[in-house]
C-alpha cells in the first residue's frame, strides 16, 4: 500500500486531495498544524493524522518520527501547506511580511523534504509533490487573459516562484527521488475567498503524480491541462 503524506491536509485543497488518494487505496497521513483538527479530518476520511507545523523544526522532526515508527517508509510526500499572508503593495511591503510567507511557503517546504528524504527512500518508486501557483509564473503573471495578472500578491507569487524552482534543483540533484510541482489554480476554498473552480478540479494534477507511481516523471511543473510556462 502506497503511504502518503499531505501537510495541511486537514482542510480546503489538501483535504480533497487526502479523499481522493484514501479512494484510491493509499495509507495517508494528514499533517496539520492543529492537532485536533487533523484528527477530525482523518476520522472523517478514514486517514491517519499526525501533528506538523512545517515553521518548526521539533515539530517537523517529531512527525517524522511517529511515521517511521507506525508505518517505516514514506512513498509519496506532498508539500501543500501554504499561506497568503498580509497583502500589500510591493513599495509597502516590509522584509517581516515576506518573512512570514517564506516562512511556511519555502522554508517550511525546505524542512519538511529535508526531514522526510530518509522515509522516502526506504519507500517504493517515492515522489514528492509541491503545491506550486501560476500566481509565482512570469508568463501567466503577464498575460492579461490569465486571471493570475489580475492580482498583484508579492510575496505570495514570489514564494511560489521559489517552490518551482526549488522542485527543479531537487529533481536535477535527488535522482532517486521523483520532484514534481503542480498548480491547482483558483480554486473555490476558503483559501481564495471561495473563487474559482471546483476543489476536485483544484486537487486534479497532484493526484495524478501521486497515483503514477513509477511512471511520475521528475522535475515537472503542470496543472491539470498540462504543463505550465513559466
Amino acid at each position: 500500500m502506497t503511504t502518503t503524506l499531505i501537510t495541511g491536509g486537514n482542510r480546503g485543497l489538501g483535504y480533497e486531495v487526502a479523499r481522493r488518494l484514501v479512494d484510491a487505496g493509499h495509507a495517508v497521513w494528514i499533517g496539520a498544524r492543529d492537532a485536533s483538527s487533523g484528527q477530525e479530518a482523518a476520522d472523517r476520511l478514514g486517514a491517519h493524522s499526525v501533528s506538523l507545523d512545517v515553521t518548526d523544526d521539533a515539530s517537523v522532526g517529531a512527525a517524522a518520527a511517529m511515521i517511521r515508527a507506525q508505518a517505516g517508509h514514506l512513498d509519496v510526500l506532498i508539500n501543500n501547506a501554504g499561506i497568503l499572508g498580509e497583502v500589500a503593495a510591493p513599495e509597502d511591503m516590509t522584509a517581516d511580511q515576506l518573512r512570514e510567507v517564506y516562512e511556511t511557503n519555502v522554508f517550511g517546504l525546505v524542512r519538511v523534504t529535508r526531514a522526510f528524504l530518509p522515509l522516502l527512500r526506504q519507500g517504493t518508486d517515492p515522489s514528492v509533490i509541491n503545491v506550486t501557483s501560476g500566481m509565482g509564473s512570469f508568463t501567466l503573471t503577464h498575460d492579461p487573459a490569465r486571471v493570475e495578472s489580475q492580482y498583484t500578491l508579492a510575496a505570495y507569487g514570489s514564494s511560489k516562484s521559489a517552490v518551482t524552482m526549488l522542485t527543479t534543483q531537487y529533481a536535477k540533484t535527488v535522482p532517486d527521488v521523483r520532484f514534481n510541482a503542480v498548480d491547482p489554480g483558483q480554486t473555490a476554498t476558503a483559501f481564495t475567498g471561495h473563487v474559482g473552480q471546483s476543489v476536485t478540479e483544484g486537487a486534479e494534477a497532484a493526484v495524478r503524480i501521486a497515483t503514477l507511481g513509477p511512471a511520475a516523471p521528475t522535475g515537472t511543473v503542470t496543472d491539470r491541462f498540462g504543463i505550465l510556462p513559466w
